[in-house]
């Protein structure tokens, strides 16, 4: 990799433990690599892609259009100032990335267009609304893993012991 910098790129949101952009964060410095925190929406579509891997997108509900930043890419504001508090005291140079759409589809993407190192997603949150979203959507580190041809690192946000029930085992 003479002359560049390597990239990691991570899928981050606003419910997950900081836990995941940690374990980030910790293996781009290892790497000496940038960090790109990614944030997906699904409740918005892209309208256009940049050679950057940035995108310009609008919400797929058209009464939320009046809430669209300017340049139509929209980065939460809460996630932005805990990513910061999070990153800034740390020796690494990172960036937020606002995407839209299936988060499978955007990480991958954006990997692609950047030519990332690796992805680092989080497992799934625990409890009924993260077996429900990953009923509906399947897990994104598994689509990851078999979608395309970079290494995902899945950093486990809940770990159950061995003789525990795994998530999607219990029913609650």
């Amino acid at each position: 990799m003479t002359g560049r910098t390597a990239t990691v790129v991570v899928g981050v949101t606003s419910h997950q433990p900081d836990v995941v952009v940690r374990q980030a964060a910790s293996l781009a410095a290892a790497l000496h690599a940038r960090l790109v925190c990614a944030a997906v929406d699904p409740g918005h579509y892209v309208v256009e892609e940049h050679p950057d891997g940035s995108v310009h997108s609008l919400a797929v509900d058209p009464d939320a259009g009046d809430l669209e930043p300017a340049d139509g890419a929209l980065f939460d504001p809460d996630l932005l100032s805990r990513l910061h508090a999070l990153l800034d005291p740390l020796d690494l140079t990172w960036e937020p990335r606002a995407l839209a759409g299936d988060p499978t589809r955007a990480l991958a993407h954006l990997a692609e267009a950047i030519d990332a190192a690796m992805i680092v997603v989080g497992t799934r949150e625990p409890g009924v609304r993260g077996t429900l979203r990953e009923f509906f959507s399947g897990s994104v580190a598994a689509h990851l893993a078999h979608r395309q041809h970079r290494p995902v690192l899945v950093v486990p946000i809940a770990p159950v012991g061995f003789a525990d029930d795994v998530p999607w085992d219990s029913t609650t």
